[in-house]
């Protein structure tokens, strides 16, 4: 009995660990600034007309 509580405690444990750190992961990605949307490379517009 006291090996299939040791298991369960051990499965409960490693279940929060990992909702534990999803949550920190989503967190810290949370707190990242948004990065500008600017393109690296421009095009100029061609004059109309020849």
């Amino acid at each position: 009995m006291s090996r299939l509580l040791a298991a369960a405690l051990t499965v409960a444990l490693a279940a929060t660990l990992a909702v534990g750190a999803a949550l920190g992961i989503v967190a810290l990605l949370e707190a990242t600034p948004a990065q500008p949307n600017t393109p690296l490379i421009t095009y100029e517009q061609a004059g109309s007309g020849s």
